[in-house]
Order: C-alpha cells, then sequence, then structure tokens
C-alpha cells in the first residue's frame, strides 16, 4: 500500500517595501474651466533658485534637481503646474524647466501662467505690462518659453485697485484668437473681479491666503466659492516669508499650528495646507518647492482630514 501525501502550496513572501506615496489624487478634484484638475498642485516660484525669489542676484538651483522635482509631481498625480515668465534666476527659467522636464505635454496637465509683473534680464523689477501690445508680448513669451501653441490658463496678475478692463479685455481678445484657454485674475478685490467676469468668464482668483491672512481674503474666497470660482492661494505655507518661504517669516509659527503639527506627527507646512484645503472644495493649493521630499510631503498634505477640534484650533491662530 502506498500513502498520499496532500502537496502543500509553495510559501511565499512579500518583499518588504517603502510605504506607498500619497499622490495628489487624495486631495480631490475641481474643474478649471472645462479641464479636471486635483485640489494638490505645484507652484514653481522657488524652482529656479534656492533662498529667497524673485531677487536680482539669487543662486541658481542645480538643474537635475529642478527637472528630478518636476517628473516627480507629474508622478505623484499633479496636473495643475503654476508658472510665470518672470520666475527666474540667472540660469535657469521656471518656463524652460518645465518645458525640458515634461513636454510632450500629458492631456490633462494644465500649466496655468500669469502676466502682467515684468523683470529685466537683471533681475530687477520693471513696470508692469498694462498696454495690449505688452500683454501680448507676455503671453507669446510664455508660449514661447513652454513650447506650446497655446496657454491653459493665464491670470491677469494685478498690482493696486484700479481697473482692469482694458488688460482684462486684452487677454479675452488673445483668448478668443485661440492663444489661451482659460483665464483668471490674481492679486484683485471684489470688485475687480466683477469688472473682468462683466468682460470673460474667469475661472479662478490667485490671492495671498493662508493661516493668519485677513478678512477681506476670507470674504473673497467666500466670494468665489458662492460663484463657483476657483480660489487659488499662494504663500499658503510661507504667510508672512512671502518670496523667502516660510524659514523667512519674521513671526514665530503659532502655537496652535505647532500643537496640531505635534500631535499629528507631521510638519508645520502639511497643517497647513491641510487647514487651507479645508476651506472650501473650490481651494487649489500651488504649494512650491525644489526639493523631492519637501514635495512628498506638501502631495500628503492632500489627504489629511482634521478633526473639528483641529480647525476649531487652527481658527483660532487664523483670527489672529
Amino acid at each position: 500500500m502506498t500513502s498520499e501525501t496532500t502537496p502543500t502550496a509553495p510559501v511565499t513572501t512579500t518583499p518588504v517595501t517603502a510605504a506607498t506615496p500619497v499622490t495628489a489624487a487624495a486631495s480631490g478634484t475641481w474643474t478649471l474651466g472645462d479641464r479636471t484638475v486635483h485640489r494638490i498642485g505645484f507652484g514653481t516660484m522657488r524652482l529656479p533658485q534656492t533662498g529667497p525669489a524673485l531677487v536680482p542676484h539669487a543662486v541658481p538651483r542645480d538643474r537635475e534637481q529642478a527637472l528630478r522635482v518636476l517628473r516627480r509631481a507629474v508622478e505623484l498625480g499633479v496636473n495643475h503646474i503654476d508658472t510665470a515668465a518672470f520666475y527666474f534666476s540667472r540660469l535657469r527659467s521656471a518656463n524652460e524647466l518645465i518645458n525640458r522636464a515634461l513636454a510632450p505635454y500629458g492631456d490633462d496637465l494644465v500649466i496655468a501662467t500669469k502676466v502682467g509683473p515684468a523683470r529685466g534680464l537683471d533681475g530687477e523689477w520693471a513696470e508692469h505690462a498694462r498696454t495690449p501690445e505688452r500683454l501680448r508680448a507676455q503671453v507669446e513669451q510664455n508660449l514661447r518659453e513652454l513650447g506650446r501653441d497655446h496657454l491653459d490658463l493665464v491670470n491677469l496678475r494685478i498690482h493696486g485697485t484700479d481697473s482692469v478692463a482694458e488688460r482684462f479685455g486684452a487677454l479675452a481678445e488673445l483668448r478668443q484668437a485661440g492663444l489661451i484657454r482659460h483665464l483668471g485674475l490674481s492679486n484683485v478685490r471684489p470688485h475687480q473681479l466683477a469688472e473682468a467676469q462683466a468682460i470673460a468668464p474667469v475661472v479662478c482668483v490667485q490671492n495671498p491666503y493662508g493661516i493668519g491672512a485677513s478678512p477681506e481674503q476670507d470674504e473673497l474666497l467666500r466670494l468665489c466659492g458662492e460663484q463657483g470660482i476657483a480660489f487659488v492661494p499662494f504663500y499658503a505655507i510661507a504667510g508672512a516669508g512671502r518670496e523667502g518661504g516660510a524659514s523667512g517669516a519674521s513671526e514665530a509659527e503659532p502655537t496652535q499650528v505647532r500643537a496640531v503639527a505635534e500631535a499629528r506627527g507631521i510638519s508645520t507646512a502639511q497643517v497647513r495646507l491641510a487647514w487651507t484645503l479645508h476651506r472650501g472644495p473650490h481651494v487649489l493649493a500651488i504649494p512650491g518647492t525644489g526639493d523631492v521630499a519637501h514635495l512628498e510631503d506638501n502631495i500628503a498634505a492632500g489627504e489629511l482630514r482634521l478633526t473639528a477640534e483641529e480647525l476649531a484650533l487652527l481658527d483660532e491662530a487664523h483670527a489672529g
């Protein structure tokens, strides 16, 4: 008699791997005109240099490092990138870095740029573009540097409280001509938004916003939400540090922000981004960095869901 044995299944082991990184999809989506984007995007202001941005003698960032950051952002699902032709250092241009890293561009990628501010080749600020001719020249510069035949989204950046009608009208004509797909505004007041809307559709407003922002910015955020307009805050992490970044802020991080960060075991930057995204489904974040690890941390903030208690605490910090 022979005995039979039941064969056992081979033992398999799962290799130990690093935790799967959070992607931008965790932040949810919003529609910019006819384009759907993840609510966590990427801003390129810090990419061309190390240290403070938009200064004449900034130290150029390592080129390969900058390209890695852009490619990693897209790998992690970022499909809303904010740039400008005036984002440059002596050897680096944000637009040209984007072109080099990401062209040919994916169909779902939205590249938003802005016009109005101007800098000379020496990096010093020049007079804002206020005429149709100068605005068109800036649009064409962005097209040339990005290697595109149209721009997905152009924000008119405003300095002051005067009328935007002539400038926004000039961009509306370029939209009609097919050079621009969608229009937005940056650094504006409610009356300027209303003025622009009477000329052409406005799909987004880019204004400074984050914990500690003024009541006027809270009001504009609310107004955009009521009208279905994306609100895209800049300096959401940097706060008072502005172009210098979070490390350039003159005031210490509020105790409430530090408390939430310590309790969660996360960075204060992630807390600030999560709070900003909680301000409404129409809020899109565009944190910028030149470091891959910081990029991944920023994107991971899109997954954070703050509790009612944490939100109340952070609202205290916001109210000052």
